[in-house]
């Protein structure tokens, strides 16, 4: 991905059962076709774990956008075989200079494959 062109995830609310919730995604353009490429905080197998949403809360904090940051990682298996990837995070930074990040997922296969082509092109 260029360093030069920033990705941000953007909220806005929806309304359920009376409540006001957050909904999380990234805008973008593939071969001239607008995208929204929903995006979840990561939970664990039984999906019991929801505290990613406020994790996400505080990391938006009052703002309505945030950047989109891709990790490279790599490291070694108990075999020795190296295990290369990246990590999708959101980040903020607010005015004291204090850094505030989470991990951040596709909701769906379709939203993955989406995000796989706008980084191809960025």
């Amino acid at each position: 991905m260029s360093k030069e062109k920033k990705i941000y995830v953007e909220r806005e609310t929806y309304e359920k059962n009376d409540n006001t919730y957050y909904t999380y995604f990234i805008k973008g353009k593939i071969r001239g076709r607008d995208v929204r490429i929903a995006l979840a905080p990561p939970s664990d197998k039984d999906k019991k774990d929801m505290g990613g949403y406020t994790v996400l809360d505080i990391v938006f904090g009052d703002a309505m956008k945030a950047e989109f940051v891709v990790e490279p990682f790599e490291f070694k298996d108990g075999s020795g075989k190296t295990v290369t990837g990246a990590r999708h995070l959101v980040r903020t930074v607010d005015e004291s200079g204090e850094v505030y990040e989470c991990a951040i997922k596709p909701a769906r296969q379709s939203d993955k494959a989406l995000l796989n082509m706008l980084l191809a092109q960025a």
